[in-house]
This record gives structure tokens, C-alpha cells and sequence, in this order.
């Protein structure tokens, strides 16, 4: 069986839950597809991130790696096309705020994710959940492990897929929140698994 690397976030800036880190919890070691799930937790850190998905993607050897990522204020599923060589926005956990910053001196100015984002986009239209590719996956944490993955799996690992997909807050989060489009943490959950069984 092949093996994929599922990454989430943990809480960030005044998000004081993120359901990416639930669900990837919850789907760790399930076989969905071709696939068995192998979760990780990443933390909200510029100087961090990068470097934990790429230990991960070391440890684990995975066939493809899909990481999640919290977009408060979309109200879709939204995988991502494509990761740009640029960390630029507000604070992290550490406090950190990067300014026009390079990801990566030797990289590419960006990386084009390499799942299958459209089949992805289109089987979750079929279940009824609302999806659509996004052409930015900004400036923040999600485009920076989004790029180190993919540099990864363009200069070390070609045959690895990666890739990014955001998805909306969770109703316990907009009702903390407030004035945020939300779903269900079922139908979260459950749109991440139909993503995951287009990895054929």
C-alpha cells in the first residue's frame, strides 16, 4: 500500500482552533484508496515549518504528501494551484513577521502542486461540496510548506506528489470567531477523504 503524508496546522493568529489539526488526527492510519494515512502536525513557525515537512517527508518516505491548511473567510473546499517562492504576512506564533522574504535562494520563483487538483475539484462537486481551484495559496505558512514540499519533490523525489488544499473554518470556530462562512467538521472531514481517494 502506498504511503501519504497528511499534514494540518495548529491553532494561529486569533484562529483558537484549527480543524485541519483535528482532522488529520483523526484520519492517521486509515487506509482511504491506494492510500494509508500518515498524519503530522505542523507548527505556525517561518522559521519551523519548512523544515518539519521536509524531516516528515524523510521520515515517513511517502508516495504523495498532501498538506492542509486553514482559510478562514472561503466558503469552499479550495486545492492550490500553485506555491511562489515568498514568505510576506502577519505575525506567526513566534511573532515573526517576514517582509518580502525568500523561501528557498536556490528555488524556483514557483512550484505548480502536482496533485490531481482538478479531478479532485470535480469529485467533490459530484458529492455536493462546494470546490473550486484556488490560484493563490497567499504569502503565509500554507504557501511555505506548500513550496518546500514541492521543491522537494521536484529536485529530490520526482515520482512524490504534493500538493495543497485549504479548507473553510469549522462552526466552532466561526461561532468564536464570528463573522466567518463555516462547515460542518463532518463534511470538513469527509471532503479531505473524497481528495484523498482521487490519489489514483
Amino acid at each position: 500500500m502506498k504511503k501519504l503524508l497528511l499534514t494540518g496546522f495548529e491553532p494561529f493568529l486569533s484562529f483558537t482552533v484549527n480543524p485541519t489539526m483535528r482532522i488529520v488526527e483523526e484520519l492517521n492510519g486509515l487506509e482511504i484508496g491506494d492510500y494509508q494515512v500518515l498524519s503530522r502536525v505542523l507548527p505556525v513557525d517561518f522559521a519551523l515549518s519548512g523544515a518539519k515537512i521536509l524531516a516528515h517527508i524523510e521520515d515517513v518516505k511517502p508516495d504523495a504528501v498532501i498538506s492542509l491548511g486553514l482559510a478562514g473567510g472561503r466558503y469552499k473546499i479550495t486545492p492550490e494551484r500553485i506555491a511562489i517562492n515568498v514568505k510576506d504576512g502577519a505575525a506567526d506564533n513566534e511573532g515573526h513577521i517576514p517582509v518580502d522574504e525568500t523561501i528557498n535562494i536556490e528555488g524556483e520563483p514557483g512550484y505548480f502542486s502536482t496533485l490531481p487538483i482538478r479531478q479532485m475539484v470535480n469529485k467533490l462537486l459530484e458529492e455536493g461540496f462546494p470546490a473550486e481551484i484556488s490560484n493563490t495559496a497567499g504569502t503565509y505558512l500554507c504557501n511555505n510548506v506548500m513550496y518546500e514540499a514541492l521543491q522537494y519533490a521536484k529536485t529530490v523525489n520526482p515520482n512524490m506528489k504534493a500538493g495543497f488544499i485549504h479548507i473553510p473554518a469549522s462552526h466552532e470556530l466561526a461561532i468564536q470567531h464570528g463573522k466567518i462562512p463555516s462547515w460542518s467538521h463532518a463534511d470538513l472531514k469527509k471532503s479531505v477523504e473524497i481528495c484523498i481517494g482521487e490519489l489514483v
